[in-house]
């Protein structure tokens, strides 16, 4: 009888063992799903000796392990050719036609947008040569006053040889003591020569800049010393006249939210995607005309229209006539 103190004495039942014809047999109900193998991992194929669980019931259907390192190689031929699949790309403001899609689609999104396009002239976006002069220009005009920036620009373009001289290998052959004659900082000077190292080892190129969608340009573009956010985003939008471009931490652009929308206090950056959402994808030109109101508001002969819901620092057209 059984003892539970005399634990050798528990009877055993013997248990009945299917064998399998291929011990690394796994389940042909659906190939296996990367989450049966790990999320980290979702092209890891499954051990030789590995039973995968039918979700269903009914037969295992044994697979040989030919047939499984088959399937996964399959997967990662399909995921690689995925991988290599650049993202549709917007088109330009620049591109035929584009502009005036924008402006009809933020007078429908928001009526408060009607008033600011009938008050000013259509936007309007600098041309360069090349996304490297661009970039090298906003380096140099960084913390700088418009006057002051382009006297120095003037002068650099000038050590150069001309604007279009500028190129990664011309900026290299400079000096910083070079340089610094001219203005610019032995800060900047290392910006600058970390910008054109980037160009020279492949990393970055006006081809690749020109064909990379917006996340992926922010991510490389803020690789680069010396450039950040505002930065990335000044150039997508001024240089590249990408479409919806919403720059955060711009103070221009919050204050501009605020003033649109009439808010007791200044819009954090958090709060400036909730807020500038139904702008897409047309927000470059929506926050091109928030710097209109701030403008404005600045001019001391401006005033406000007092006979419509936008609290800008003009009258706007409707109104005013």
């Amino acid at each position: 009888s059984y003892n539970p103190q005399n634990p050798s004495k528990i009877p055993i039942r013997p248990q009945k063992m299917r064998k399998l014809s291929n011990p690394a047999s796994i389940c042909d109900d659906k190939a296996y799903s990367p989450q049966e193998i790990g999320a980290d991992s979702p092209l890891a194929a499954p051990p030789s000796s590995a039973l995968t669980a039918c979700a269903t019931v009914g037969a295992i259907t044994p697979v040989t392990a030919a047939a499984a390192t088959s399937a996964a190689r399959n997967r990662r031929r399909s995921y690689s050719q995925a991988s290599r699949v650049s993202p549709q790309l917007t088109r330009p403001l620049y591109a035929e036609g584009e502009l005036e899609i924008a402006l009809n689609h933020l007078r429908v999104v928001d009526p408060l947008f009607g008033a600011l396009i009938d008050a000013y002239p259509p936007p309007q976006f600098d041309t360069h040569p090349s996304p490297f002069i661009a970039l090298a220009k906003s380096i140099i005009y960084q913390q700088l006053a418009l006057k002051a920036g382009t006297s120095i620009y003037m002068r650099f373009i000038a050590l150069c040889s001309g604007e279009e001289a500028v190129t990664p290998d011309s900026v290299l052959s400079l000096s910083s003591q070079q340089l610094k004659q001219i203005g610019i900082s032995g800060r900047k000077a290392s910006y600058l020569y970390d910008l054109a190292n980037k160009y020279k080892s492949g990393i970055l190129s006006d081809e690749l800049i020109v064909k990379m969608d917006d996340k992926s340009l922010f991510t490389m573009l803020s690789m680069v010393k010396g450039i950040g956010s505002w930065s990335v985003h000044m150039f997508m939008l001024f240089s590249l006249q990408r479409p919806d471009v919403l720059p955060v931490s711009d103070l221009g652009v919050r204050k501009g939210v605020q003033l649109l929308y009439d808010l007791g206090e200044l819009p954090r950056p958090s709060q400036m995607e909730q807020l500038c959402g139904k702008w897409r994808p047309y927000r470059s030109v929506a926050s091109w005309y928030l710097w209109r109101i701030v403008e404005a508001k600045a001019s001391p002969s401006s005033g406000k229209c007092k006979q419509c819901r936008w609290r800008g620092a003009v009258l706007c057209s409707p109104c005013n006539r």
